[in-house]
């Protein structure tokens, strides 16, 4: 783990390598289980300030075709009008507001979150997991955070009663961010 001495070293653009990242999401099913997915397709940049962490910024576009639960049915449900409208709203996407240093290597990162053409605020604690020089002489930084957030907040309201009581989809989906980027030459 780098400590919070060597952040002006970091100072750069980067680009997210998305081969090396996860962008995913956790909800419950049927009130006894979670299902688990990712949005395979996505792009993303950061500028880093190492001086002064709160002049740092970052946005992220997701294609919403992308998601992926292991599971066809289920993921063509998902992009349907039922839930993220692929079709009228084929991306998702995430831009920075404000960053805050929590603490040696943590950070409270806020920005807008757009669903389905909704924008909400959104705070995503971030834990910095470090940096270092691949094989390939790229400077990689790493980042990793998650948030909870309901779904009917962006318009997303299907679900299905159960015989024994509660709903199919939790209305809570947590979002999971493995971030892994690439400081640009």
């Amino acid at each position: 783990m780098t400590s919070a001495t060597t952040y002006p070293q970091l100072t750069g653009e980067y680009t997210l390598d998305a081969a090396h990242s996860r962008i995913g999401f956790v909800a419950r099913h049927a009130m006894v289980t979670k299902v688990r997915g990712s949005f395979n397709d996505f792009t993303g940049t950061a500028t880093i300030d190492g001086d002064a962490p709160e002049k740092s910024s970052a946005q992220v576009t997701i294609q919403a075709h992308s998601i992926d639960t292991r599971n066809a049915d289920r993921d063509g449900h998902l992009k349907s009008n039922d839930f993220l409208s692929m079709d009228e709203y084929p991306t998702i996407t995430f831009t920075t507001t404000e960053i805050k240093q929590a603490g040696e290597t943590s950070f409270e990162v806020t920005g807008d979150l757009t669903i389905k053409d909704v924008t909400r605020s959104v705070t995503i604690p971030f834990e910095f997991e470090g940096s270092a020089k691949d094989p390939f002489g790229n400077d990689r930084i790493g980042f990793e955070g998650s948030t909870t957030i309901s779904r009917k907040d962006y318009g997303i309201t299907w679900n299905a009663a159960l015989e024994t009581g509660g709903v199919l989809v939790s209305d809570k989906v947590t979002l999971e961010f493995e971030i892994s980027a690439i400081k640009n030459a």
